[in-house]
């Protein structure tokens, strides 16, 4: 081996050692129950604001009580995060804080703050779609494709 080779491989080895002592060390099943708990209240306040919404509106649509409650859980996780909130919850959460609803919502309240000193146009209102953008075309493709399977499974065609 050559003498250039083997400086850099005791520099990689350095820096390996060196990433391996600042790395945080994390347990699966700690993280796996952080996000099974924080998705399932999530969830669980989702399905409490339902339920309290056709309760007391006896006369909404199912449909109707889902939007308003999409709605709503959205707006309140649009707040949390602007209050500096939503961080705590996703620090501990990890996926359970991202797959509801909330994380989409957090996901965007998030790219529009970070570049709200571009303006209300260019920051603000921009950097919102380059987060609904791919969500949006990845739903429409990926809905049409398992639209067609299902019709060629179930012999539509």
């Amino acid at each position: 081996m050559s003498e250039k080779t083997n400086a850099v491989k005791q520099r990689n080895d350095r820096y390996n050692k060196y990433v391996d002592t600042v790395t945080p060390k994390t347990s699966i099943i700690k993280a796996l129950w952080h996000s099974f708990w924080i998705g399932g209240v999530t969830c669980m306040i989702g399905q409490g604001i339902g339920d309290i919404l056709a309760y007391t509106v006896p006369s909404l649509s199912q449909d109707m009580v889902a939007n308003i409650t999409a709605m709503i859980l959205v707006t309140v996780a649009i707040l949390l995060t602007g209050l500096g909130f939503y961080d705590v919850i996703a620090r501990q959460g990890g996926a359970g804080s991202f797959l509801p609803i909330t994380g989409f919502a957090n996901a965007m309240a998030s790219a529009s703050m970070e570049f709200k000193t571009e303006g209300l146009i260019f920051g603000t209102s921009a950097k919102l779609f380059t987060v609904v953008g791919p969500v949006i075309v990845n739903g429409v493709v990926w809905s049409t494709l398992a639209g067609l399977i299902n019709l060629w499974i179930l012999g539509a065609f």
